[in-house]
């Protein structure tokens, strides 16, 4: 099977490389805006006729679509997010290939949802925010393309090589920087959300599935269990073997509100600057994720303590 992959370089990319070219009947393209990429497309950029004609001289059964931005403003996520999508579908109606399309989506098309509550992929989409928005639409021009497509919706991926910049990331820093300075207190804020996370092992499981089935329409990828951030930065404190104290700032009330990895001598009575999680869903966001095990075969198998031992190892090194 030729398999043309979109973004092999991202963070999901990379990892969905990995399981595919572990898989011997594969035969591997990357296409990216990167020098190491096999061949060089801006999707954003670039014409859907020369995607044609590339598709056309590759024929490739699967073409699988990481690529995307996550940061920036909505003109910028527009343009990475949805744009990029459209020339993917409009090449690929055009294209003689016949490629089948999975599409990675994410969870924060779902937009806030009911605490509690486990979002199923009939749920009305409500994104939050524009990266949710520019996502969603994305979603909306491959199942509207009239191709044989699936979307994956992501929940919150974890695990190696989780940037530096995202909620996670974050803490795995502020607990080096705390380790290698000797501080014994660290105070965090922005906690008490709740999320799905799911290891990037996992994704590349369920994308590698996905390219292999006939599903087509939105499949959640998620654990099915949504987990408090300020109980995450306690479990990824242990396996660091942090020995100091944590500070939950916007709970209940204490001498001192600041924000992950705010300078120690900053004045007590100095607002916190919180650090919420960034994709525009609220306090709470669980998958449903029946649809995945029916119809791809898919369950998580890396559970949440391995998925933070593999960032801390990352972010220790830097000590």
């Amino acid at each position: 099977m030729r398999v043309l992959l979109i973004g092999a370089n991202g963070y999901l990319g990379r990892f969905v490389a990995d399981r595919l070219l572990a898989d011997p009947a594969v035969q591997l393209t990357a296409l990216g805006r990167g020098d190491d990429a096999d061949v060089r497309f801006d999707l954003a950029s670039g014409s859907p006729g020369a995607l044609t004609r590339f598709l056309d001289a590759v024929h490739p059964g699967v073409v699988i679509n990481c690529a995307g931005a996550t940061r920036g403003g909505a003109r910028e996520l527009t343009r990475h997010n949805t744009v990029a999508v459209a020339t993917v579908c409009e090449a690929l109606r055009r294209s003689g290939c016949g490629a089948r399309l999975v599409q990675i989506g994410c969870g924060a098309e779902y937009g806030p949802s009911q605490p509690g509550s486990s979002t199923a992929e009939d749920a009305v989409p409500r994104p939050g925010g524009p990266y949710g928005v520019s996502k969603l639409a994305a979603t909306e021009l491959v199942l509207g393309s009239g191709l044989d497509a699936v979307v994956l919706r992501v929940f919150s991926p974890a695990g190696p090589g989780t940037p530096a910049g995202s909620p996670l990331g974050r803490l795995a820093e502020a607990l080096r920087r705390a380790m290698q300075s000797g501080d014994g207190e660290l105070k965090l804020g922005g906690l008490g959300v709740q999320r799905d996370f799911i290891d990037v092992r996992d994704v590349a499981r369920a994308v590698h599935a996905a390219s292999l089935s006939a599903a087509q329409g939105v499949i959640n990828i998620g654990s099915g269990r949504a987990v408090r951030l300020r109980d995450a930065a306690a479990v990824l404190a242990r396996v660091a073997g942090y020995g100091g104290v944590l500070h939950e700032l916007d709970g209940p009330p204490g001498p001192l509100r600041t924000s992950i990895g705010h300078p120690r001598n900053e004045p007590d009575h100095a607002a916190p600057v919180a650090y919420p999680y960034p994709d525009g869903c609220g306090s709470w966001q669980q998958a449903d994720v029946r649809t995945a095990r029916d119809r791809l075969g898919w369950r998580p198998r890396i559970n949440l303590e391995e998925s933070l031992a593999d960032i801390w190892m990352e972010a220790a090194c830097r000590i």
